[in-house]
């Protein structure tokens, strides 16, 4: 057995023994794959195992994140943190191999993977950012930026509607740096793809406008050409299609869904070693392809070591250049926001989406950095960069024409954001965030620097009726963890929240703003919008002790004051409070809530223009949450607030009868 066939099968070996110790596991794919990953490994990847987050490494995505035993495998042979023992660990808690690729840049882990389609898009995103960084770094002589993405797809990846989004955007942007490799094996859970696939795949991504390869995934010579081929070609993404065979090797279940999602069993690994002749010994791992595969190492910190010398020569050259990488690299932001906005929030009554564009804007030239864009609504979201062109083949200006892609669009920001350089923004209506919620949670479980803008927010849309007016869509996104969804109140507010937006690095942002104008808060007569980064704040209060709260967000902080101003007059002890950012707001120590939110005031009343749910753990059963329980309605949109009741009248008569209880 040569070398190559020994390392091959080291993979698919210790693939099935993961898979079989856990008693749980997908062992057919890598069994599979292995020899297409092995080529891709030790012949192309261009990566540091001892430094897995070197910035110009090539980026390598398992889109088929069941699969992950075979990336496992690759790690641990090519000298990443990972050891024999935790590979042992597979989807055991605290491991370091969980049952799906969880992001973990320490261990060689560039994304989560597991909901098919993401990581196909999010390569895409991965993309995108290293065209915009090499445009914006690299000078002649200095390609300071020139990785690739290189991803394994399965037939479930090809089959999920997020990548023919972002296939489609991939082909019109002509990422050249794109090289996917489909393992065409056949099998999903219920059998054959027959039973429900039978599209010309190749065809479809030459109509996208991708190169498009063949090859038998078992011919090395072949496989290795052809991914050559595809790297030489830069001004496509390839995509090379590999035919291979699930659980290759195994004499009962090759090419059956049996060997897709479960261990072999016993049995049968037993058979598939002897027909490779192999020791039955698990997680047996020869010496020579350890040392073999472990030359990635030396060779990983030789490429590093020759970029830091050209990085070195760089900054002499082009010092300013290589201080902006600097900041970028550690997510450094300046703006003179004092200088920027003295004037800001001035004028008269706004809504927040323009607020939000004219922040957007105001910032955009001291942070190249962000760039982002909408899917087809830039000029209904207000966010695209005046002055800064659009980010297209020949010229990578900053803002992103999406198309009417938000399925694609949020999985291209994550892809951006693991750049850890970039940080990207998308738009779009709020009721169509739920196009993005796979996206969206994948972001959140990452932890990634995403900024989302969602503009009409709620029934203030009007005539467009209940398909555009978002009701439920609030507390969906707040049910999301890691993500903090922040709805303004003003222009000033909506400051505030970008500044939030700017500054977190742990996870994304959610912006939720107006169609509809909304009168700037008298911030001498009430309380500074600076408030807004304790998630929750008294926006206004009487001299006692409250006999009321009223809680309150967005469009519904104006009713809620002028409901204050009539009963202060009374009068009643009333505090408002405007609660822009649920998830901060938790995040606050136990006294600022309880000096917020005294927990003797039993008689709370929410307003919010979506469902109520959520709400109760702030009113409890002595409180009133106004809120919709059902789908809007076509009408002008100040028609549908007095028809839902939000109303200054509704909310008196709600507080009153609280008070009087």
């Amino acid at each position: 057995m040569n070398i190559d066939e020994l390392c091959i099968n080291t993979i698919r070996m210790l693939s099935i023994d993961m898979v079989e110790k856990a008693k749980s596991g997908h062992p057919g794919m890598p069994m599979g794959d292995a020899p297409i990953a092995y080529v891709l490994w030790s012949r192309f990847l261009k990566h540091n195992p001892a430094n897995p987050k070197w910035a110009n490494r090539d980026r390598f995505v398992l889109s088929a994140g069941h699969g992950s035993a075979l990336l496992y495998s690759l790690l641990y042979l090519t000298g990443y943190n990972l050891t024999l023992e935790d590979l042992k660990q597979f989807r055991q808690w605290g491991s370091k191999t969980p049952g799906h690729p969880e992001y973990d840049p320490s261990v060689g882990v560039e994304m989560t993977t597991g909901p098919l389609g993401q990581g196909f898009a999010t390569g895409v995103g991965m993309a995108m950012a290293e065209r915009y960084l090499a445009e914006y770094f690299n000078r002649d002589g200095f390609p300071i930026v020139d990785y690739r993405v290189f991803a394994i797809l399965s037939d479930g990846d090809i089959m999920e509607g997020v990548s023919s989004e972002a296939a489609s955007i991939a082909g019109h942007l002509k990422l050249g740096n794109i090289v996917y490799i489909y393992s065409d094996n056949r099998i999903t859970i219920e059998g054959s793809t027959d039973l429900a696939f039978s599209e010309d795949v190749a065809g479809r991504f030459l109509a996208y406008g991708w190169d498009v390869r063949k090859v038998d995934g078992y011919d090395l010579n072949a496989v290795e050409k052809t991914i050559a081929a595809a790297i030489e070609q830069r001004d496509k993404p390839s995509l090379i299609i590999a035919r291979t065979h699930i659980g290759y090797g195994s004499p009962n279940k090759q090419d059956k869904a049996a060997a897709h999602g479960a261990p072999l069993g016993e049995d049968e690994v037993k058979l598939v070693k002897e027909r490779f002749n192999w020791p039955a010994e698990p997680f047996y791992v020869p010496d020579e392809v350890l040392s073999y595969m472990r030359v990635a190492v030396e060779r990983g910190k030789d490429v590093e070591r020759r970029w830091n010398e050209l990085f070195l020569a760089y900054r002499k050259e082009y010092p300013k250049l290589a201080e902006e990488w600097d900041h970028w690299s550690k997510n450094e932001l300046s703006v003179n926001w004092e200088e920027l906005f003295t004037d800001f929030g001035k004028g008269g009554a706004v809504a927040t989406r323009k607020a939000s564009g004219e922040v957007l804007n105001r910032i955009s030239s001291s942070l190249p950095m962000l760039v982002g864009g909408s899917a087809d609504l830039a000029p209904s979201n207000n966010t695209y960069l005046k002055g800064f062109g659009d980010f297209g083949v020949d010229k990578c200006g900053r803002n992103i024409h999406f198309g009417v892609r938000e399925h694609a669009m949020g999985a291209i920001l994550n892809g951006m954001a693991l750049s850890n350089m970039i940080i990207p923004y998308g738009a779009t209506f709020l009721v169509f965030s739920d196009y993005m919620r796979p996206a969206i949670r994948l972001a959140a479980l990452m932890g990634v620097h995403v900024i989302y803008i969602f503009t009409h927010d709620s029934i203030g849309i009007g005539e467009d009726g209940p398909t555009h007016q978002p009701v439920e869509h609030l507390f969906a996104l707040r049910a999301i963890p890691n993500l903090w969804v922040i709805r303004p109140a003003d222009a000033l507010e909506v400051l505030e929240a970008w500044k939030i937006a700017l500054k977190r690095s742990e996870g994304p942002v959610a912006l939720v703003l107006t169609r509809q104008k909304l009168p700037l808060i008298d911030r001498n007569k009430y309380a500074p919008a600076d408030g807004v980064h304790r998630g929750g704040y008294i926006l206004a209060d009487s001299d006692g002790n409250p006999d009321v709260i009223i809680i309150a967000t967005g469009s519904e902080v104006q009713i809620a004051l002028s409901v204050y101003e009539r009963l202060v007059r009374e009068p009643v002890n009333v505090r408002v409070v405007s609660m822009p950012c649920v998830e901060l707001f938790e995040e606050q120590d136990e006294d600022y809530k309880e000096s917020v939110l005294p927990k003797g005031v039993r008689r709370r009343v929410v307003i919010e223009a979506g469902v109520p749910d959520g709400w109760y753990k702030y009113v409890g059963m002595d409180g009133k949450v106004i809120g919709i329980n059902r789908f809007g309605a076509s009408a002008p949109g100040s028609v549908l607030f007095e028809k839902f009741g939000f109303t200054v009248q509704n909310l008196y008569e709600e507080v009153v009868d609280l008070l009087n209880r």
